[in-house]
């Protein structure tokens, strides 16, 4: 397990798969599963961005709130000024950058905390937010055909799945090789290892943590594309549990708190298992915050086989 890291969430997730199934017939059911896929289509594309940033020993704590001001600001802008919806969509992209070179800055050139900064900046969005929509959700009927697009279903062997979930596919597909065969993604793990070695290396530690904030800005604003075609609509309270489910993500999967060590392809399993457990308990009646119990000791556990795993390699 401490050679292969994402070799402990692939067991707990077939072990989830056959418990829950075994509990509830149901959980196999085609739309049961098709629905899974859904809700993780968007912590899962939430927790690439935050894998970026743990992996270089940081964490962003305003993940949910970038995502949701870069949807309202691509809902809003586009039904009220009559804006083309790919230009919606650039705007939101623009805002997903903006937040993440704001995080990066304060990160980089002040030197605060990511933890600190992250939440300062999670109330500065969602206060930003609420400002600029007061309060108020954009249904999808109000919407260009092309925001709600990544709603849109195709089916594979029974399972219906959205485009969205394909546009997860494809992040992840991208940002894994990108970490495995550049140079940029050698710089991201060395930097996360160890900072004060990657800077006697000649590596721009500044540079790359600024880099890593904006390739996360901008994952979040696909992130909340992806949003916005899942619920047919864009609402600023759609963060909810967000920010803990791509964190609890990101951990589950085998990706050091501590940075350096870790794969998008293990926070792919821990989304998954975020996804299946959520709904699992669900389905066996149990109360919502009973599933939020749930998730929180699977973070203790997880974070434990990580503590464990760095004494194995020591």
């Amino acid at each position: 397990m401490h050679r292969y890291p994402a070799l402990s969430p692939a067991i707990v997730l077939i072990l989830a798969i056959i418990v829950f199934g075994l509990l509830n017939e149901r959980f196999l059911n085609p739309a049961n599963l098709s629905l899974i896929t859904q809700q993780v289509a968007v912590v899962g594309t939430l927790a690439i961005a935050q894998t970026l940033i743990i992996l270089t020993a940081g964490i962003d704590l305003s993940v949910g709130a970038v995502m949701v001001l870069a949807m309202m600001v691509t809902a809003q802008i586009t039904i009220e000024t009559g804006m083309p919806a790919i230009l919606g969509l650039l705007l939101g992209l623009l805002v997903g950058l903006a937040a993440g070179a704001f995080n990066g800055f304060l990160v980089t050139k002040l030197r605060l905390p990511p933890f600190i900064v992250t939440l300062g900046t999670l109330n500065i969005f969602l206060a930003l937010t609420l400002l600029y929509t007061a309060g108020a959700t954009v249904r999808g009927g109000e919407m260009p055909d092309l925001l709600t697009w990544s709603g849109t279903t195709f089916n594979i062997g029974g399972v219906n799945f959205t485009t969205g979930v394909l546009m997860m596919l494809v992040l992840y597909f991208a940002i894994a090789f990108i970490l495995n065969n550049t140079s940029w993604g050698r710089h991201v793990y060395a930097v996360g290892d160890d900072k004060e070695a990657a800077r006697l290396a000649g590596i721009r530690v500044n540079r790359v943590l600024m880099s890593v904030y904006l390739a996360a800005g901008a994952i979040l604003a696909i992130g909340a594309w992806i949003q916005i075609g899942r619920s047919n609509a864009a609402s600023p309270n759609a963060s909810g549990e967000l920010n803990l489910d791509s964190i609890t993500a990101v951990v589950i999967g085998g990706t050091s708190l501590f940075g350096g060590r870790g794969t998008v392809w293990g926070t792919l399993l821990g989304a998954l298992i975020v996804g299946v457990f959520r709904n699992g308990l669900s389905l066996a009646g149990l109360d919502v915050l009973w599933q939020t119990f749930a998730v929180g000791v699977l973070i203790i556990v997880a974070v434990s086989v990580d503590q464990w795993i760095r004494k194995v390699r020591k």
